[in-house]
This record gives structure tokens, C-alpha cells and sequence, in this order.
């Protein structure tokens, strides 16, 4: 287990390895699985999942996502890991309570609005939450991340 994260400017350093989830997908199920930051260069990152879904009518699936992170001063850009990249959203990072570190940003795809949010925890541990709503989808999903040691 890491310690706290201290500042925005670790974030990144701090992210390679391998890390076990659990997400949370409001009214429809749950994923566990690893996910893995990789380093692509001195300023990017590779984030790859797999996991088991499990929707609430017992049906299981595969899952898995790749995006590629990028650091900024005080946060860092996500990107849809596509050719070429597109900017999912970016993330600022500040001190929050109990020694954690979080940010939040907004996309539009299409006419569905996703509103996300970031907090790298006091405990080493990190968050990731959507809220998505429009015409076509409406659900929460909350990611919890513990490293793996």
C-alpha cells in the first residue's frame, strides 16, 4: 500500500502498476477486475482494464476499456485511446478533506452529459466517479482503485 498522495504533482509518478477495481454501475451491476497504467513516455500514461461484469439479471461479460492519461500542471488530460487521441476531459486537482486530492470535469458526447470526478484518497486508494444523463443513458458508475502489491 502508498501513502497519501501529498500533491497534484504525484499523481502522475505515482500511478504505473497494477491496481485491482471495483466498479459500481447504478440500477444495472457491478465489474471487478485489474487495471494497469503503463508508461508510454516522460509525460503519458496507458490505462488498460479487464474485469467480469455482472449485470443484475445474472448475465456475465467480459469488460474492458483503454485510455491514455497525460500530466498537466496541477492534474492531468484524459484521452479516448483512439488514433488520432480525443480528449475525454481534463482534470485539476486540489486538496480536499482528509489529506486527499480531487477534480472534476464535464464532457458532451453526443446529447449525453458526463459529469466525472477524481479523488485520489488520504489512504493511497482512488475514486472515480461518472454521472452520466441525457436521452440515450442515465446511470451512476463509481470506480474504487487499491493497488496491487
Amino acid at each position: 500500500m502508498i501513502d497519501a498522495w501529498r500533491d497534484a504533482s504525484q499523481v502522475m509518478a505515482r500511478l504505473p502498476g497494477a491496481w485491482s477495481f471495483s466498479r459500481v454501475i447504478e440500477c444495472q451491476g457491478h465489474v471487478q477486475g485489474l487495471a494497469t497504467f503503463t508508461r508510454l513516455d516522460a509525460q503519458s500514461l496507458a490505462y488498460r482494464e479487464q474485469g467480469r461484469l455482472r449485470l443484475l439479471d445474472g448475465t456475465e461479460l467480459e469488460a474492458g476499456r483503454e485510455y491514455v492519461f497525460r500530466a498537466r500542471d496541477r492534474g492531468f488530460d484524459v484521452f479516448f485511446k483512439e488514433t488520432p487521441p480525443r480528449l475525454f476531459h481534463t482534470i485539476e486537482l486540489a486538496a480536499s478533506n482528509g489529506g486527499a486530492l480531487s477534480g472534476s470535469a464535464d464532457h458532451l458526447c453526443n446529447l449525453d452529459h458526463y459529469q466525472s470526478t477524481y479523488i485520489f484518497r488520504g489512504d493511497g486508494g482512488f475514486v472515480i466517479r461518472h454521472v452520466v444523463s441525457g436521452p440515450r443513458k442515465g446511470y451512476t458508475m463509481i470506480a474504487t482503485y487499491t493497488r496491487v502489491v
